[in-house]
């Protein structure tokens, strides 16, 4: 399945998914008057809505390169992934709204039956299998957005979780455990949408990618039985993927055309890496002195490849 395929299918999952459950919570708010179940079919309710939002970005994350965009539109993927964020915070906010009223509040008992139980059981249960859908599908297929949206998904099990210890201790008579398991909860849902914020941000601004990668960057181009060396070796993050610029050394008798195929051979190992979208080599002739130490090729190669 290609990228487009399978990153659409996730939107397209995660939608029905969010509908469902709004509608099946919504069902047994109004049938047991449970303030927790009822926060619940908001929270669904909100992720319905902006997994319609996410469902837009994906398409145009998609589509194919065209005269304005050479380099496709994934770049608009971080975009898609803050605004994922900004459901993760007013989610957090809207529990930590119902915990505060709870306790300032004087709310009567819920009815609680099997189906308020069951239908927040099986939200757990629906959204753990989501958590790990999205995140296999987002890491396979190098998405921030669909990550952003599989940790949405993860909040949505501790949120179903607070609700079902709110619904259990309001039935057992400990109403407390409603307010005190939500601020809770409240907190994590917090930090989660810092933490997309937080990666979303450094793919907008250039962050390097991982060690691990620009240590496989170097070693494919050392890896060409022509090239000496390698130094001033930059990759960085344009949207969620990697952009490469690197010298290599080659021996400055080498014809025009050789060097050539050698620049084309360095470019095309590089970017068989899934990470990498554009490389830029640029080759030194050992005759104009350009070849040079560069401490954190060595830094990444390790004193036994030096």
């Amino acid at each position: 399945m290609s990228r487009r395929s399978a990153i659409r299918r996730v939107g397209w999952i995660v939608l029905i998914a969010n509908l469902g459950l709004a509608v099946a919570k919504g069902g047994v708010w109004w049938e047991s008057g449970s303030l927790a179940v009822g926060s619940e079919a908001v929270n669904s309710l909100a992720d319905t809505v902006y997994s319609l939002v996410i469902l837009a970005g994906l398409y145009l994350t998609t589509r194919p390169p065209d005269f304005e965009h050479p380099h496709g539109h994934e770049r608009i993927e971080p975009f898609v992934s803050l605004f994922i964020a900004l459901g993760i915070f007013a989610a957090g906010g809207g529990v930590l709204f119902q915990a505060a009223s709870s306790v300032l509040g004087d709310a009567p008992p819920p009815s609680i039956g099997p189906a308020t139980v069951g239908v927040l059981v099986a939200s757990a249960a629906l959204k753990y299998g989501l958590y790990r859908y999205c995140l296999r599908i987002g890491e396979e297929q190098g998405s921030p957005a669909i990550v952003a949206a599989a940790l949405d998904n993860r909040n949505d099990i501790f949120t179903a979780g607070a609700a079902l210890a709110g619904v259990v201790g309001a039935s057992a008579g400990v109403t407390v455990l409603d307010p005190v398991a939500a601020g809770v909860v409240s907190i994590g849902i917090f930090y989660t949408g810092y933490e997309v914020v937080r990666d979303n941000v450094n793919y907008l601004i250039g962050r390097a990618p991982s060690a691990e990668l620009r240590q496989a960057i170097v070693r494919r181009a050392l890896s060409h039985p022509d090239v000496e060396g390698a130094h001033d070796v930059i990759a960085h993050y344009v949207g969620p993927e990697v952009d490469v610029s690197l010298h290599i050394e080659v021996e400055g008798d080498r014809t025009l055309l050789e060097a050539h195929d050698i620049e084309t051979e360095v470019v095309e190992s590089i970017r068989e890496l899934p990470e990498v979208d554009d490389v830029f080599v640029h080759i030194d002739p050992k005759e104009l002195g350009e070849w040079k130490e560069d401490q954190e090729v060595d830094r990444l190669l390790g004193p036994e490849e030096e």
